[in-house]
Order: C-alpha cells, then sequence, then structure tokens
C-alpha cells in the first residue's frame, strides 16, 4: 500500500460502520457521530503519525476536555497497522479480540468520533473516542 493514496474519510467510516455493526449484534444502541470528537482524535492520530507524541493514550484526559461537551464516562482505542488492503478491518478486528478494547466497544456509551492519519512510512494510526 506504500505509495497509495489512503482515503482517509473511508477508513474512519468503516471504522464507524465496523463497531456500530458490531453493537447492534449484540443488541447494543448505535453510536452516534460527533464532529468535535473526530476532531479531537484525527489531531491525536496525527500527532501519532508524525512522533510528536508516542503510540498510546498520551493526552487522552486532554482530548476529553477539549472536545469541550460534558459527558458521564469516556474512553478511548487506539491501533496502527501497515500493510494491509483493508487496514480499518485489521484495526477493528484487533479491538474485538482485545479485552479491553472489547469493552470499550460494547461500553454504555452514545456518542463517538474516529480520527485516522497516516505518515510517508505507510503507517495508519487509528484512534477512536466513546461518550456518554
Amino acid at each position: 500500500m506504500v505509495g497509495t493514496s489512503i482515503d482517509i474519510a473511508a477508513l474512519e467510516q468503516s471504522i464507524f460502520n465496523q463497531v456500530n455493526s458490531y453493537r447492534v449484534s449484540q443488541g447494543l444502541p448505535v453510536l452516534t457521530r460527533n464532529a468535535a470528537i473526530d476532531n479531537q482524535v484525527r489531531i491525536h492520530s496525527q500527532n501519532m503519525a508524525n512522533g510528536a507524541v508516542t503510540f498510546g493514550h498520551t493526552g487522552f484526559s486532554q482530548r476529553i476536555i477539549a472536545i469541550g461537551t460534558s459527558y458521564k464516562a469516556a474512553s478511548e482505542n487506539v491501533a496502527f497497522n501497515q500493510g494491509y488492503s483493508d487496514p480499518a478491518k485489521i484495526a477493528v478486528q484487533g479491538w474485538l479480540e482485545s479485552p479491553g478494547h472489547l469493552a470499550n466497544i460494547r461500553g454504555n456509551y452514545d456518542r463517538t468520533g474516529i480520527g485516522v492519519a497516516s505518515n510517508s512510512g505507510g503507517e495508519i494510526y487509528f484512534t477512536q473516542i466513546f461518550l456518554r
């Protein structure tokens, strides 16, 4: 996939659709996508992609505050991969196979935001925040 353009919006939408499909399959309500959350998680994914922060949850509380909306609970999933024809599917599969990430996907949340970024090395970074 190196050298090909990556459709960031399509990857974000794919994550959103896959997570909601999973939730529906489990009898859980769908999440609504929130632009303010999207903006914060896109920044985090870009910062991880360009090496400004290490891969992980650094700055999570600051991202939640920057979203600027009230909430009762919040959680975050991050992933990265490279070289896959469907990187969003690989990211979601990884989350579904990880107890902590799965708990976030199955959690009592109603809003979400998804941000994807890539770097020149072909690494693709994913961040998803869940809010209630």
